[in-house]
């Protein structure tokens, strides 16, 4: 691939992101429920390109889907998790009694949206938003640090079958910028010196879950899970990484005592 054609799409993909950081940015600074309707809208976009990833021309069942995921992701601060949490198989539940097909797949996915979606309204709820940034800057200099290394580096694929643009050099790039990261909120924002190995594992649940919505993607035979966003193709595309990242912290979070538990 020629230089030119290898960093065609950096203008779009560098517009996209500023206006989606500003406005994510913005969000978390005003934080409530500005912040919740932000992430409650986020997520009813992915579970609304999913399910027409599943079902091309299953728009109404779509829509309905994502209406269902603002309902029930958006008052999560209201009720303890143990209420919540089976709420947010509801999205799920109506694709996969609805859709014509991959019901199993879509009900899966659409929950594990709905949980993250939980996720980053607790973490921003119970960690302020100095914790909520952090895991922010690690999911995006993961991603940015893996491009760049990726497009200029290359080498070994990571996972060819499943994610074939993916190389090891880009992998390992992101988890170096995500331990200077965490360096980074240790010295300036005085967090604790496990957030180094924290934002390691961060930032592989990020990779990990960039490369779960290849695998769908690849399954589904769709390239990008819509092209809303010009460069990055759809919110899945997106936002698939912070997904993975958010439900490690949600669950580390419970295991240690750092977030509130169920009951």
């Amino acid at each position: 691939m020629s230089a030119q054609g290898r960093w065609s799409d950096l203008s779009a993909r560098l517009v996209s992101s500023l206006v989606m950081v500003s406005v994510a940015l913005a969000a978390l600074w005003i934080g409530g429920a500005v912040w919740q309707a932000f992430i409650a809208l986020i997520c009813a976009a992915m579970v609304y390109e999913m399910a027409r990833m599943v079902a091309p021309d299953a728009t109404a069942v779509a829509w309905l889907c994502a209406a269902l995921a603002i309902v029930v992701i958006y008052p999560t601060t209201l009720w303890p998790p143990a209420i919540v949490l089976p709420s947010l198989l509801v999205p799920g539940l109506a694709g996969a009694a609805l859709l014509p097909g991959y019901r199993r797949l879509f009900l899966a996915y659409a929950a594990w949206i709905a949980l993250a979606g939980f996720a980053f309204i607790t973490i921003r709820a119970e960690l302020g938003m100095t914790g909520m940034l952090w895991l922010i800057c690690v999911v995006i200099a993961t991603d940015v640090a893996g491009y760049f290394a990726g497009k200029a580096i290359g080498g070994p694929k990571f996972w060819p079958r499943v994610s074939p643009k993916k190389t090891w050099s880009g992998t390992a790039a992101g988890w170096i910028a995500a331990a200077l990261v965490g360096a980074g909120f240790v010295a300036v924002a005085g967090f604790d010196g496990w957030t180094v190995p924290l934002s390691v594992l961060a930032a592989f649940a990020s990779q990990a879950g960039d490369i779960a919505e290849s695998r769908v993607k690849r399954r589904l035979g769709v390239k990008d899970s819509s092209n809303l966003i010009p460069g990055h193709g759809g919110f899945l595309d997106r936002f698939d990484g912070m997904i993975g990242a958010g439900v490690l912290i949600l669950l580390g979070g419970w295991a240690t005592g750092l977030l509130p538990g169920i009951f």
